[in-house]
């Protein structure tokens, strides 16, 4: 119960702290994220549990990256994670999962992804704001990624790349898990005025 508690605080820091540096107004963030002030304002209040969905368009809007807004600022140089360590932001039907694992910093970060997809499981995106650029790199099993409506079988040792502006959605296939590392690549920035 503590930690997610001090989560919910970070994440309301962070997110407050986002906003006034970009300058935008609850009523503002709420209308280009699609998030209702209310929403907001229990966010910012530590007392708001948003959706992963909610998560990705307060980042978008923002212009940082979705663990710039749940984690903590690093304080070394080098940061080691372990997948035990980061909570799954996603769960499907079937068992699958999806961690962000951590951003890189910079003007221009990169997040880091491991996702494992089951048969039958599949996690639709919105799109992403223009120029945020994804990777995906199949290490075991095999998966369907639809991009701009078209499907695309991606398979161990493989790696796709695609602009994350339009729809797109990722599959789990074939009989055995897919596991598969994810870069999402944003660019520099709050996103653009809508």
């Amino acid at each position: 119960m503590a930690e997610t508690e001090a989560a919910l605080r970070t994440l309301a820091h962070n997110v407050r702290e986002a906003r006034t540096r970009t300058g935008l107004s609850l009523d503002e963030l709420g209308r280009r994220a699609g998030v209702s002030k209310g929403a907001l304002v229990a966010l910012e209040r530590a007392t708001g549990n948003p959706n992963f969905a909610t998560l990705i368009r307060l980042a978008d809007t923002l212009g940082v990256s979705v663990s710039a807004l749940t984690e903590a600022r690093p304080e070394k140089r080098v940061r080691v994670v372990s997948t035990d360590a980061v909570a799954p932001l996603w769960h499907g039907q079937h068992g699958s999962e999806a961690r962000l694992m951590l951003t890189t910093t910079g003007p221009a970060p990169t997040e880091v992804w491991r996702w494992r997809l089951e048969p039958g499981d599949e996690y639709p995106s919105h799109p992403h704001q223009a120029g945020v650029v994804e990777t995906l790199s199949v290490t075991s099993g095999q998966m369907i990624l639809i991009a701009a409506g078209t499907e695309y079988a991606v398979e161990a040792g493989q790696t796709a790349t695609f602009d994350g502006d339009a729809p797109h959605t990722y599959r789990g296939t074939g009989t055995e898990t897919c596991h598969l590392l994810m870069t999402v690549h944003l660019p520099p920035g709050p996103a653009p005025t809508t």
